[in-house]
């Protein structure tokens, strides 16, 4: 047994020597080669190292001829890749390219490979899902599309054969357990999917939610910052006039001090001169400069008669002044959500009954009732002093710029110039209880009117006044008296107006509503508009005092008004606001309330108004939207809020005037 197994396996093997043999040549061979393979290298090596190094030997021309012999002699040994490396210069590089890889394996290795760079600070998945599923959620599922897309074809094609499935079953046929496993398969994967969009859509708005609460600290701090910019830039500003002020004061009294001098010297120089011819002719008179020096301006006082007084003198006429104009505009309320609070101040301890201010974070100038006016600082809420000189209540009144015009129950009108004072400078010590008098602002006293004055309207040197009296007056503010006088009632007789509306002792008509006479009036060059208490809004020519058109709509007395280029606001009693077209005389538009409006102003995007409720109503001209700004919308019922009476807007800045003394700031 073993004899034979050993004769089998030498039968089947090949001999020692024959495997020593193919060795051994294999061996030669693969010497052969790899000797021809070094000095193929080694040949290459210097080649490459002649040609890209520096061409400074210049003793050697041939070399480069040289060495490219020495390349064709070893290629011409090898003709196969001396082949191979002629058919290159014939393919492009993306034929390089392919003969090198795949397709599919350039794609592997362009999604696969990842730099180090990428790798460092990965943040921490915060998804329960890979980018991989994302990207597959994303792609739009067509399995719905096409099955619904079949069951349309289905029944459109009634007529034809039915198509029968792939595995043999009619459509009329129940499905089979296969088809309902893949319909089921179908319908998981598309929760599956449904499922990751939610997700991801919920991870979205979490991030933007992230990133709004982010950016709300960044503008709460960038809102800070700007606010106390706007302090800062207030308070230089107020140093500034003040300083402006003081030089212009020591201005003037060197120049007095230089005149007096001057006017001394001359008058020395006189005297000597008389000495020297006396006797001989009359004393020289004194030159023009002396005379002016020595004889003092005259000025003239305007008297007139009040209902309150036997005669109410006016100071001296004022040298025009240039108002004091603020050097910097406030932006901070523009940066403000509308309807938000910016500031409440406790200005009256009665009624409202006018205010107004000049510009945003400003000067405000309030008056009430109980027969005071007040000057306060709207970026710190401070009062700045009291304006004290009439002797009744305060009816109506207007700021521009540093200059205040008051209208009052006692007849008369009150200009004041806020610039005068020092607490209009500096602001008072916040431990000062008594408020200042500002008495040394009053600049000019009008008093022709001969009942309450409800209305007023300045421009530059022009006021244009409304009585109880039934009169308009004009007044020329240089000259410090009235230039033309308006009677209502002669302009409605014209009219052929029902004078019977009209109730003659107090001015207001009869039933219903009881408004002023002359509820509001605005004037622009010789056009002047009034509104009066039989719900006409007259449109005056200052020229020749006449009624140019007459504006016929309102049922109630007129309340406010005012206009600009092309349209005219009037709001009344009625409930109702008209926006009139001047070019035409018609209504543009109307709305109303559900109580009488008392007060009105419009800037060039919002018209705001009170009508006497416990907020301010918006109405937005861009888009036609109203809505509601006040305390009123968060009033918890404890502490009732007080109806609001009078509203001033300006650049989207409402300040609103309440029953109860209170002053709210608004951003609109």
């Amino acid at each position: 047994m073993d004899s034979s197994s050993s004769r089998k396996e030498r039968a089947s093997s090949p001999s020692r020597r024959d495997t020593a043999g193919l060795e051994s040549s294999a061996t030669l061979s693969g010497n052969s080669i790899g000797r021809d393979l070094t000095a193929f290298g080694r040949t290459v090596t210097a080649t490459a190292g002649q040609i890209i190094g520096p061409f400074a030997e210049g003793d050697r021309p041939g070399q480069y001829t040289s060495t490219m012999g020495d390349i064709s002699k070893q290629l011409s040994k090898r003709p196969a890749i001396q082949k191979r490396m002629l058919s290159m210069k014939h393919r492009s590089p993306g034929e390089l390219v392919r003969s090198k890889f795949s397709t599919a394996e350039i794609q592997h290795r362009a999604l696969t490979h990842v730099p180090d760079e990428m790798l460092y600070n990965i943040p921490a998945a915060e998804h329960s899902y890979s980018l991989f599923q994302g990207f597959q959620a994303t792609i739009p599922d067509e399995t719905l599309v096409t099955d619904r897309q079949k069951k349309n074809r289905r029944r459109s094609s009634g007529k034809h054969k039915a198509i029968e499935e792939p595995n043999g079953s009619g459509p009329d046929e129940p499905p089979t357990l296969a088809q309902m496993g893949r319909e089921k398969e179908k319908l998981l994967r598309q929760l599956e999917m449904l499922g990751v969009r939610k997700n991801m859509s919920s991870a979205e708005i979490r991030e933007i939610d992230m990133k709004i609460a982010n950016l709300n600290q960044m503008r709460n701090i960038v809102f800070e910052r700007l606010a106390q910019l706007e302090t800062e830039e207030t308070e230089i500003e107020h140093e500034s006039k003040y300083s402006s002020l003081s030089f212009s004061i020591c201005a003037s009294v060197v120049l007095t001090l230089k005149s007096v001098v001057v006017s001394v010297e001359n008058k020395i120089e006189e005297l000597e001169d008389e000495l020297e011819i006396a006797g001989i002719g009359e004393p020289a008179a004194p030159t023009d400069a002396s005379s002016a020096e020595d004889t003092p301006e005259e000025t003239g006082s305007y008297k007139s008669e009040s209902v309150y007084k036997g005669s109410s003198s006016g100071k001296s006429r004022p040298r025009k002044r240039k108002p004091g104009k603020r050097l910097t505009k406030p932006t901070l309320h523009e940066h403000v959500e509308p309807g938000q609070n910016i500031k409440n101040i406790q200005t009256h301890k009665d009624t409202i009954s006018c205010l107004d201010f000049d510009v945003p974070f400003g000067t405000l100038v309030t008056a009430a009732l109980d027969d005071s006016v007040r000057v306060w600082d709207l970026n710190s809420g401070k009062c700045l002093g009291a304006l004290e000189g009439h002797n009744a209540s305060i009816r109506c009144l207007q700021v521009e710029d540093s200059i205040v015009a008051t209208g009052s129950a006692d007849a008369s009108i009150r200009l004041w110039d806020l610039s005068r004072a020092d607490s209009y400078r500096y602001a008072p010590d916040e431990d000062a209880t008594e408020i200042p008098s500002m008495a040394d602002c009053h600049v000019l006293t009008l008093g022709s009117h001969i009942d309450e004055v409800t209305a007023l309207y300045f421009q530059g040197d022009m006021l244009v006044s409304g009585s109880a009296d039934k009169t308009l007056r004009q007044w020329d503010l240089e000259k410090g008296r009235c230039v033309q006088t308006l009677d209502v009632l002669w302009a409605a007789a014209q009219n052929n107006m029902d004078e019977g509306k009209w109730r003659t002792p107090s001015g207001r008509i009869s039933g219903g509503n009881s408004g002023d006479f002359v509820g509001a009036l605005q004037c622009f060059d010789a056009a002047l508009a009034c509104g009066t208490a039989d719900g006409m809004v007259r449109l005056w020519d200052l020229r020749s005092g006449q009624v140019h058109r007459s504006l016929v709509g309102h049922t109630g007395p007129v309340t406010a008004l005012q206009f600009d280029d092309v349209h005219l606001v009037s709001a009344s009693l009625d409930r109702s606001i008209r926006i009139w077209d001047l070019r035409t005389g018609t209504i543009f538009d109307a709305f109303g309330y559900n109580n009488p409006i008392t007060s009105m102003q419009f800037d060039t995007r919002r018209i705001v108004s009170a009508a006497g409720e416990n907020v301010v109503k918006v109405y937005d001209k861009t888009d036609g939207r109203h809505w509601d700004c006040g305390a009123g919308l968060k009033d918890d019922g404890d502490v009732p809020v007080s109806i609001t009476d009078r509203v001033r807007v300006k650049d989207g800045y409402l300040v609103e005037g309440r029953r109860d003394g209170m002053v709210g700031v608004w951003s609109c």
